[in-house]
């Protein structure tokens, strides 16, 4: 009998932490830019051109289950930014050839991650920060040329939010995404980047988020 109520208490104290346990998904929209410099020695045409392609619309959602007041689960991003303009170029005849010229880029990033807040504490005004490290991929399409890369990647944000409701809660969340390429695949072909030259897909972004937790 005695090991029978030993047993029934230790469940009924792993039901009750069980039941304390919450998920959170925190999915977010907003704007985004890239901090990579700029080239040297180009034309005010591709300056501007490349201007387009330095800001963008920013997405990403985590799924967090959380352990008191540490998060562990997956994220996931994505900017996306298009560009259009006139470009010319000397041939190999010496001569100014120009076109009009549209590329589309897009940054993903999936991995990981970790978060920390105070959700559980009794205050309407939480705070989360979170990191994740995974892969970030790069696609760019200008024309009939489509460039891809991967490569490791980090992903960090700091959010103040408002408790709506006890599972509800909304607000800004500040954010730093980070990777470099040294490589690249254009059509198939491979290209590898000097150390001058390497894609970076730094960017910053700001966001307005919302959390769902149960």
């Amino acid at each position: 009998m005695i090991k029978k109520l030993i047993t029934l208490g230790l469940f009924s104290i792993s039901a009750i932490s069980f039941a304390q346990q919450k998920f959170s998904i925190i999915p977010s929209v907003g704007y985004a830019w890239r901090t990579a410099a700029m080239p040297k020695g180009i034309s005010n045409e591709e300056r501007n051109y490349i201007k387009g392609l330095k800001s963008g619309v920013n997405f990403d959602v985590s799924a967090y289950y959380n352990v008191k007041n540490v998060g562990i689960g997956l994220k996931y991003s994505n900017y996306s930014a298009s560009s259009d303009g006139r470009l010319s170029v000397i041939d190999q005849n010496g001569n100014r050839v120009s076109a009009n010229v549209s590329t589309k880029d897009q940054i993903t990033f999936w991995g990981p991650a970790l978060m920390y807040s105070n959700y559980n504490e009794e205050t309407k005004h939480k705070l989360f920060m979170d990191v994740g490290i995974g892969v970030i991929s790069y696609k760019t399409v200008t024309g009939f040329v489509t460039g891809k890369g991967n490569s490791l990647g980090l992903e960090a944000d700091f959010a103040y939010q408002y408790a709506v409701t006890k599972n509800i809660l909304i607000g800004p969340k500040l954010g730093l995404t980070a990777g470099t390429l040294s490589k690249m695949t254009f059509n198939g072909q491979t290209v590898h980047f000097d150390d001058d030259q390497k894609e970076g897909l730094h960017r910053v972004s700001l966001s307005a988020a919302a959390s769902f937790r149960f």
